[in-house]
Parts: C-alpha cells; structure tokens; sequence
C-alpha cells in the first residue's frame, strides 16, 4: 500500500520504455526492461568475443573459432568477453550511469560484468589476477564523479565472491595521463592514433610478473583495452585479458570494415 501511495503522489516513468513504474525504485528502470536484456547468442570469435559471421569465421588447429581480423593480426590481449550488445535497454541503462549520475545502475550492470567474468574464468591461474579498470582522464573524473568501469568491476567483484583471492581488484594501477577526443566517428586508424600514448601504469609493481583482466564499459573496435593491454605488457604483465559488459553494434560488421 505504501509503495502504492508513493507512485501515485511521486509518479515516475521507466527511463527505457516509458511506461509508468508502480513500485518505488533508486533505479527508474522497470523490471520488464531489465529482463529484456539477454547475453550475446550466436557464435562469437573465441579471442575478441565478436560476433562471428560464417563468411568471415575460421576454425584454427585447436578447434576455436576466430574472425578473419584476429586470424590476420594477433591481438595484444589473450582473450576478450563481453555480456551482451550495446543497444536498447543495455546502452540506456549504461548512459543512466555514466551521463545520468545514477549510481545503482552499476550494480546490474556489474551482475552481467560477473557473468561475463565467468566465461574466462577458466583459462585463469591459481594465482590473483589484477583487474583493473579502464581509466578516465583525471578532468573528466572530477566532472562525473566516478569512473563507471571501476563501479560495475567492485559491483561484478563483489558478486562474484566477496571472499575470492583469485581477482584483485587493482585501481589506479592505470592512469590516463592526457584528455582525448571523442572516439565517435572515428575510423579505425584514428582511434590508435588517437590513444596512442594516452595511457602510463603508475604502480608497475602491481602488474609485473602478472595476468591482468582490464574492465572497460563499451567495447567498439578494442582500439582502448588494446592500448591499455599494450602499456601493461610493457610493464611486465605476462598476459592480458578483456572484459566489459557489451559488444557495441557497430562491430558487429564483418570484420574487414571500421571494427579493429
């Protein structure tokens, strides 16, 4: 009756669909939205995590299946997972967050993060790995707040195991030490060049003679977790995986396109 009687006198709408909520909520999403949100189906390119079309996939020695990109250029991270494609109800939910300021989306988005998580969890060793999440510059932080890849990566930790030492989450271990453009619109090409440099690891000491995963929240042509993957080897990482809570749309092309 409560809940009933604070909808009527505060009545708030769905972020999503629109449709009026019945029940109170931190989150103005309703449960229907939330649920409409499913894994990516198909098959997907065993290393990048894209989504495979069978013109452009490949079968290699071992029996996985890779995208023509990843059978032509080895990339610099071991293996990349993502929970689902970025569109609809996933990229709404993920512009509350990071636009709207409203923090518990990161929860739900930190629940596909574990699940994603989960599809690696196999090739990881018996020792901690560092996870650590894509950073924003220091500018852009103090403007939002927060950096959204590190809620949804304690949020997915948490879920996870809140006892588990085999993930450690590891912040400020990466930095982005100089502001860059906006990646939208951007070939390929102009996206490395665009981060080139644009990432230093302050704690080198956290990352030598270790497996890192770097969380990212949406990936587009791997142009950022590459860059990222690339100064954490350098500074000793012994291998690097990949996880972020979607595939955006646009790299669902084949491979030969705009995706990287």
């Amino acid at each position: 009756m409560a809940e009933g009687l604070f909808a009527v006198l505060f009545p708030s709408d769905c972020r999503i669909c629109g449709i009026p909520l019945a029940k109170i909520s931190r989150l103005p999403v309703c449960q229907e939205c939330l649920d409409a949100i499913q894994p990516v189906s198909g098959g997907v390119c065993t290393v990048c995590g894209e989504r495979l079309f069978s013109t452009y996939a490949f079968a290699d020695a071992e029996g996985d299946f890779r995208c023509g990109l990843c059978r032509r250029v080895e990339p610099v991270f071991a293996r990349a997972a993502a929970y689902g494609s970025y569109e609809c109800g996933l990229r709404e939910l993920i512009h509350l967050l990071k636009y709207g300021g409203m923090r518990p989306a990161a929860n739900v988005l930190g629940r596909m993060l574990a699940e994603a998580i989960t599809t690696l969890e196999s090739g990881f060793p018996a020792f901690p790995v560092a996870v650590i999440p894509v950073p924003l510059h220091g500018s852009k932080r103090r403007e939002r707040g927060f950096n959204q890849a590190e809620l949804m990566a304690r949020a997915a930790l948490k879920l996870k195991d809140a006892d588990s030492t085999r993930l450690h989450l590891c912040s400020g271990v990466l930095e982005k030490k100089r502001e860059t453009i906006s990646q939208i619109g951007l070939t390929s090409h102009q996206r490395r060049e665009n981060l080139r440099g644009a990432f230093r690891v302050a704690q080198p000491e956290a990352v030598k003679g270790r497996e890192v995963l770097v969380v990212d929240d949406v990936y587009t042509t791997g142009a950022t977790v590459s860059e990222c993957a690339r100064v954490l080897r350098r500074a000793g990482a012994t291998k690097v995986w990949v996880c972020d809570r979607r595939q955006n749309s646009e790299s669902f092309r084949p491979r030969g396109s705009d995706s990287a």
